[in-house]
C-alpha cells in the first residue's frame, strides 16, 4: 500500500461521493489530493482498494482475467457484496443479475447475442435519434418564443436517452410515461447506499419493468416487429443460449446503463461549452468537431465516477499486495484527470490529443451502451447549438445544482435562455 505524504486522514468511500458537500462541489479537490498522497489504498469502510492513477487503472479495468461478480468478493468487501445480498440459494446466476455483474462463461454467453443485435440496431438508429431530438427542440422553441427560461435537464437531457432506447426496444409511444418512470426507479439498483424508500421504489419499478418485458417478449415471439426485442427472440429461436428471464434482466440493464448516464453526458457537455465560450466557438465554426467535444466531455466531466473489479489471483498494484477475492474500486474520474497522463488535465480542450479516457471502463465489461451514448450526445449537442446559437445561462452567477446519487455526476437542473 502506498503511504500518504502526511498524516491527514484519507477520505472514506462516503467522502468520494456527492453525498459529501466538498466532493459534490469539486470532486478534484479531493481526488487530486488523494492521488498525490496515496494513489492505492485500502478503504476499510467499503472493504476495497481505491485506485486513482490512470496507469494503475487502465490495465486493470481492461484485464479480462479479473472478476466482476460480487459473489467472488471476500466478505470484507461490503460495498461489492451489497450487490449480491439478495441472490436466492441455488438460483442460476444468469437469472439473478445482468451482464453488469456476471463473469464468464455466463457473461460471454449472454453479452454476445445482445451485442450482436443491439449494435446492429444502434448502427441504423440515427434517424430515430434525430427525430427524438427535434421533438424536444420544438417543445423548447415554444417556450423560448415567449422569452421564458427553461430547464434543459427535464426538457431535453432526460427524455432523449429514455425515448431513444424505448424506440430501439419497440416500446409503444403510449407507454413512454410509464417507461420513463420505471427506468428512473431502477437506477437505484446502482446505489449501494440507497435507503428503504429508494429500495422500495427500485423494487416496484423493477417488478413492473420485468412484467412489461416478459409480456412483450412473448408477444414479439408470436408477432415479430422491427425492434430489438424481436431481434432477440429471433436469435433465441436460432439457438442463442439465453432464457427469457436472462433477456428480461439484461433489457432492463440497457436502461440502467444508458438512461441517467447519457442524460448527464449531454447536460455536462452543454454546461461545459457555455462555461468555455472559446471551445463552443470552435464547435460552431467546425461542426465536425462534435465527436471531439463528446470525448473531451467524457474525460473532463464523465457521468460515472467509479467501476470495480475483484482480484482473481494474488497480485501487486502500485506496490500494494492484493489477495485473491479482494476488491478494487477504480476512480475513473481521477484517472481521467491524471497530470502524469493528460497535459493540463483541468483544462477543457476540445482539440485535445493523447491517450484515451476511461469513462466507459474497459475490457470485457466496457460499457455496452457506449456507441448509443456517443450517437445521442453528438446529435443532441449538434442540433441544440444549431437551433439555439445564443443559448446562455439563465442566471450566470448561480451555483450548479449537482445531484447526490452516489458515484454519478449530473445536474438536477440547468436553467437556460435562448
Amino acid at each position: 500500500m502506498s503511504e500518504p505524504q502526511d498524516t491527514k486522514p484519507l477520505p472514506t468511500i462516503f467522502q468520494l461521493t456527492p453525498l459529501d458537500p466538498t466532493y459534490r462541489a469539486d470532486p478534484h479537490q479531493v481526488l487530486d489530493d488523494l492521488r498525490a498522497r496515496c494513489p492505492v489504498h485500502r478503504d476499510n469502510v467499503s472493504g476495497t482498494f481505491v485506485l486513482t492513477r490512470y496507469n494503475d487503472i487502465r490495465p486493470l479495468v481492461s484485464d479480462r482475467s479479473l472478476w466482476r461478480d460480487p459473489l467472488n468478493a471476500e466478505e470484507a468487501a461490503v460495498m461489492q457484496r451489497r450487490f449480491a445480498d439478495v441472490v436466492p440459494e441455488g438460483a442460476a446466476r444468469g437469472e439473478t443479475t445482468s451482464i453488469l455483474m456476471l463473469d464468464d462463461p455466463d457473461h460471454a454467453r449472454i453479452r454476445g447475442p445482445l451485442v450482436q443485435a443491439f449494435y446492429a440496431r444502434v448502427a441504423r438508429s440515427r434517424p430515430q435519434v434525430e427525430e427524438i431530438v427535434d421533438r424536444s427542440l420544438d417543445a423548447i422553441a415554444a417556450i423560448t418564443e415567449q422569452g421564458q427560461p427553461f430547464d434543459l435537464m427535464s426538457r431535453f437531457c432526460v427524455p432523449i436517452p429514455i425515448d431513444a432506447i424505448a424506440s430501439i426496444l419497440g416500446v409503444e409511444h403510449s407507454r413512454l410515461a410509464e417507461f420513463r418512470e420505471w427506468s428512473e426507479g431502477v437506477i437505484q439498483s446502482l446505489n449501494p447506499f440507497r435507503n428503504e424508500d429508494q429500495t422500495a421504489q427500485m423494487e416496484r419499478c423493477s417488478e413492473a419493468l420485468s412484467a412489461y418485458f416478459a409480456a412483450t417478449i412473448e408477444e414479439r415471439r408470436r408477432n415479430p416487429q422491427d425492434d430489438l426485442i424481436s431481434d432477440m427472440t429471433r436469435l433465441q429461436g436460432e439457438g442463442a443460449p439465453l432464457s427469457d428471464v436472462e433477456l428480461q434482466i439484461n433489457l432492463s440493464a440497457l436502461l440502467i446503463g444508458g438512461n441517467l448516464t447519457t442524460t448527464d453526458l449531454i447536460g455536462n457537455a452543454v454546461r461545459l461549452l457555455l462555461l468555455h465560450p472559446e471551445e463552443l466557438a470552435k464547435l460552431k465554426a467546425d461542426p465536425g468537431l462534435i465527436n471531439q467535444v463528446v470525448e473531451e466531455t467524457l474525460r473532463y466531466e464523465p457521468p460515472v465516477d467509479i467501476t470495480g473489479r475483484i482480484a482473481s489471483r494474488d497480485m501487486e498494484v502500485g506496490g500494494c499486495p492484493v489477495k485473491t477475492s479482494q476488491a478494487f474500486t477504480f476512480s475513473l474520474r481521477a484517472a481521467n484527470r491524471d497530470p502524469d497522463v493528460f497535459e493540463d488535465p483541468h483544462r477543457f480542450d476540445v482539440n485535445r490529443k493523447g491517450k484515451p479516457h476511461v469513462a466507459f471502463g474497459g475490457g470485457a465489461h466496457i460499457c455496452i451502451g457506449a456507441p448509443l451514448a456517443r450517437l445521442e450526445a453528438q446529435v443532441a449537442l449538434g442540433k441544440l447549438f444549431e437551433r439555439f446559437p445564443n443559448l446562455r445561462f439563465a442566471e450566470p452567477e448561480a451555483a450548479p445544482e449537482w445531484r447526490t446519487l452516489p458515484f454519478f455526476r449530473g445536474l438536477e437542473r440547468l436553467e437556460l435562455r435562448a
